[in-house]
C-alpha cells in the first residue's frame, strides 16, 4: 500500500485536492481560504504547495491530501485512498498482510452481499422497478437487487466464501434465531447504501412479492454497525457529491425511490436520509460540498414537520435553505412518475426560501389574521435564531414584518423573547402548535425512578419532594412530556432502573441527587445559550432595556451553574 500512497502523492498536489472542495486565494507563497471544517468570518485555513500540507489556525486541523479527504468526506484512510487513487489513475492493490483488520472484512462481506442480491434480482422485481420509472442504467448503477424468501440463502452464500457467523452478524446481514443465524432481509428489493468512497456499508430493503409478510414494515434498514452510522450517512452521497459542487446546491429527499427518480430526471445532486431524521452531521457533510440546500420531503403532515426540522439543522450549519412545494399528499417519486420530468424540474426550480415557504403554508391554512400571527410567532420566528448570517436574518425579518403588517423592530423583539423550545421543532400545518419533544435519556431515567418508587410499599425516597424537584429540574413542558411516555416504553424503563438501582437505599438517594443536579445543570446551560443568542440580537437592534434584562439573567444563570458544580 505504501507504494500506492506515494504514487498518488506524486500525481496529485495538495492544491489539486483542496481546490476541488474549497475556493483558495493567494497569500504570499501559500494559499488561503475560510476553513471548511468550522465556521469563520476571516480566513485562517492555509495551504502550503511547497510542503504539500494544509493547516487551520482556527480549529487546528492539518495534514496532507489523505487526512484532508478523510475529514471532508467523513471516511477512513482506506476510503480516502480509494477516492484519490481513482482520481489519480493509480491501480489500488492490497497485499494479503494488509487485508486483516475487522473493517476490511466487513467491507468485503458487504461487497459480496451486494453482488449476491444483484444476481438474484427477479424478472418480477425488475419489471416493477421499470414500471416505477427506473431505467436499466439506474438499476445497474445503483446496484439494486433482491432478497428472496429463503431463510438462509445469503448466509449460505457468504459462509461458503469463508465468512464466519460472527462476521455476518457484525455486518448486519444476518440475525440470530432459535435455530442459529438467518437472513435479516427476505422478500425485499434491496438498495445498497454506500459511503463517500462508494463502498457498500448497509442495505435498505423494500417489501416485494407474494410471499412478503403483510405485517412486515415496508422498508427495513440495516442495523447500525462499525461501518454504518445512520446519522453520518446520506443515501446516494457518493454519486451526488460531484454534482453538488458543480451546481452548488443539493436536493434532500426522504426515500430511495425519490432519489433514484430524481437522478433519472437529471438531478444527480440528490441525496436521501437513511432511516433517520436529518442530523447535524448530515448538514456538515453537505456544507462541505455546497452552500445551498433544497428540501423536497413528502407533502403530508409528517413530511412538512420533517422539512421544518431539517431546515433548522441546515440553517444552523450555515446553509441557505429552500423548500420545494409539492402537491399536498404526494412525494417526489409520485410527482415524477405521475406528471413527468418537466413537472419535477419546475418544482425544484420554483422552490421557496424556507421562511417564505412556511409563511405560505401557515397563511393558506390559517382561518383569520390573529391565528396567522400567533402561528407565525410560535412556528416561524424560531428559524431566525438559526440563521447565521446577520444580513440574511434581517432580510427574513423584513419579509415576516411585511406579511404580518408590523414593524421589523417588533419582529426582532418577539424573536429575542422566544422560549428555548418552540412549536417549529415539530412544525404542524394545521397551526395547532402541538409539540412532541425528543426526551433526553437522563430525564427518562429520572422519571422512571419516580414511577418505580411510587409503586413500592416502602419507597427509598420522598416521592412528593422528588417529583417536585424533577419538574423543576426539567421544566414543566418536559415533565408533561415525560408523563406521556407510552406505557410499554415506560415499563421497559422502569425495569431498567429497578435492575440498576436496586442495591441500597443510600445508593439510590445519591443517584437521584446526582441525576437532578445533572438535569438542572443541563437546563440552565441551554437557557444560558438561548439568552446569549437573544442578547446578541437585542444588541444588534439597540434595545438597551432588553439588553440589561438579558445580562442580568445571564449572570444569575452562570452563578446557578457554578453552584451546581461539574456534574457529568
Amino acid at each position: 500500500m505504501s507504494d500506492t500512497v506515494e504514487q498518488v502523492k506524486q500525481r496529485l498536489s495538495i492544491l489539486d485536492v483542496v481546490s476541488s472542495y474549497v475556493k483558495l486565494e493567494r497569500a504570499g507563497q501559500n494559499m488561503r481560504a475560510k476553513c471548511p471544517f468550522h465556521a469563520e468570518r476571516t480566513p485562517s485555513f492555509f495551504v502550503s504547495p511547497e510542503r504539500g500540507t494544509y493547516h487551520c489556525f482556527g480549529c487546528d486541523k492539518g495534514g496532507d491530501i489523505f487526512s484532508f479527504v478523510q475529514d471532508i468526506e467523513g471516511i477512513d484512510f482506506k476510503g480516502a485512498l480509494k477516492i484519490l487513487a481513482e482520481r489519480a489513475g493509480v491501480p489500488l492493490r492490497y497485499s494479503k498482510r494488509e487485508k486483516g483488520d475487522d473493517r476490511d472484512r466487513l467491507h468485503e462481506i458487504m461487497e459480496a452481499a451486494a453482488i449476491f442480491y444483484a444476481s438474484r434480482l427477479t424478472k418480477e422485481a425488475h419489471e416493477y422497478l421499470q414500471k416505477r420509472g427506473l431505467s436499466e442504467n439506474t438499476i445497474g448503477a445503483f446496484r439494486l437487487g433482491y432478497a428472496g424468501d429463503g431463510w438462509g440463502d445469503a448466509c449460505d452464500y457468504l459462509q461458503a466464501r469463508k465468512f464466519s457467523e460472527k462476521e455476518l452478524l457484525d455486518a448486519g446481514i444476518s440475525k440470530r434465531g432459535e435455530r442459529g443465524i438467518a437472513d435479516k432481509f427476505r422478500n425485499r428489493i434491496m438498495f445498497p447504501i454506500a459511503d463517500s468512497a462508494g463502498r457498500i456499508i448497509a442495505f435498505s430493503g423494500r417489501t416485494f412479492g407474494e410471499k412478503a409478510h403483510p405485517d412486515a414494515p415496508k422498508y427495513l434498514n440495516s442495523p447500525e454497525t462499525t461501518l454504518f452510522k445512520k446519522s453520518h450517512i446520506l443515501y446516494g452521497f457518493d454519486r451526488a457529491k460531484h454534482a453538488m459542487r458543480k451546481h452548488n446546491f443539493a436536493i434532500l429527499v426522504e426515500g430511495q425511490m425519490d432519489l433514484l427518480l430524481s437522478h433519472e430526471t437529471g438531478f444527480a445532486n440528490t441525496i436521501a436520509v437513511s432511516g433517520t431524521a436529518c442530523t447535524e452531521e448530515h448538514a456538515r457533510l453537505l456544507k462541505r460540498m455546497t452552500d445551498n440546500l433544497v428540501i423536497a420531503l413528502d407533502a403530508d403532515e409528517a413530511g412538512v414537520k420533517a422539512a421544518g426540522r431539517a431546515a433548522r439543522v441546515a440553517l444552523r450549519e450555515g446553509l441557505h435553505v429552500k423548500v420545494a412545494a409539492l402537491p399536498r399528499g404526494s412525494d417526489p417519486a409520485d410527482m415524477i412518475a405521475g406528471k413527468g420530468k418537466d413537472a419535477w424540474r419546475a418544482i425544484v426550480r420554483d422552490s421557496k426560501d424556507v421562511i417564505t415557504f412556511f409563511l405560505n403554508a401557515i397563511e393558506e391554512r390559517a382561518k383569520d389574521a390573529e391565528r396567522f400571527r400567533r402561528s407565525v410567532e410560535s412556528a416561524v420566528l424560531p428559524f431566525l435564531n438559526d440563521v447565521r448570517s446577520p444580513l440574511e436574518r434581517e432580510h427574513y425579518m423584513r419579509e415576516i414584518a411585511g406579511r404580518l403588517h408590523v414593524s421589523e423592530s417588533a419582529v426582532a423583539e418577539a424573536t429575542a423573547r422566544l422560549p428555548r423550545e418552540s412549536a417549529m421543532e415539530n412544525f404542524s400545518t394545521n397551526t395547532s402548535g402541538v409539540h412532541v419533544r425528543q426526551l433526553p435519556k437522563r430525564a427518562e431515567e429520572a422519571y422512571a425512578i419516580l414511577v418505580w418508587q411510587k409503586s413500592v410499599s416502602k419507597p427509598a425516597i420522598d416521592c412528593d419532594q422528588y417529583e417536585e424537584a424533577l419538574e423543576q429540574a426539567v421544566g414543566r413542558d418536559m415533565f408533561n412530556d415525560l408523563k406521556s411516555i407510552p406505557k410499554d416504553r415506560l415499563e421497559a424503563l422502569r425495569f431498567k432502573v429497578e435492575e440498576h438501582h436496586r442495591n441500597t437505599e443510600a445508593a439510590l438517594q445519591k443517584s437521584v441527587k446526582s441525576l437532578l443536579e445533572a438535569l438542572l445543570r443541563t437546563r440552565h446551560s441551554e437557557e444560558l445559550k438561548n439568552i446569549t443568542q437573544k442578547l446578541a440580537m437585542a444588541e444588534e437592534c439597540g434595545d438597551e432595556g432588553l439588553t440589561q434584562q438579558l445580562l442580568k439573567q445571564s449572570k444569575d444563570l452562570t452563578k446557578c451553574i457554578a453552584e451546581l458544580g461539574n456534574v457529568v
